[in-house]
């Protein structure tokens, strides 16, 4: 169930749209007639920890050490490059 208050009400009504929210419902705020704003539920994805892990990996942010526990490990370009950033900070 979703609801339309003009950005005037809305700005009015802000704490009770917001427990609407917090319930379930979408609130929609127009302005002049149109609408511009929605306010809904975040949405949290209940994702496993490899799930997440996957794109950095495909980006090449992470890597798999050859070690034999397979931990991920960052993939590093230039060995040093973060005490290099670090002294040109100083």
């Amino acid at each position: 169930m979703s609801h339309t208050y003009s950005a005037y009400e809305a700005k009015a009504r802000f704490s009770e749209l917001l427990r609407r929210v917090r319930q379930g419902q979408r609130i929609y705020i127009s302005y002049r007639g149109r609408e511009v704003a929605e306010l809904r539920p975040v949405e949290t994805a209940r994702l496993s920890l490899s799930d997440r892990l996957a794109p950095l990996e495909e980006e090449g942010v992470l890597g798999r050490a050859p070690s034999p526990s397979g931990r991920l490990q960052p993939v590093v370009k230039k060995v040093g490059a973060l005490a290099r950033f670090l002294e040109s900070r100083e």
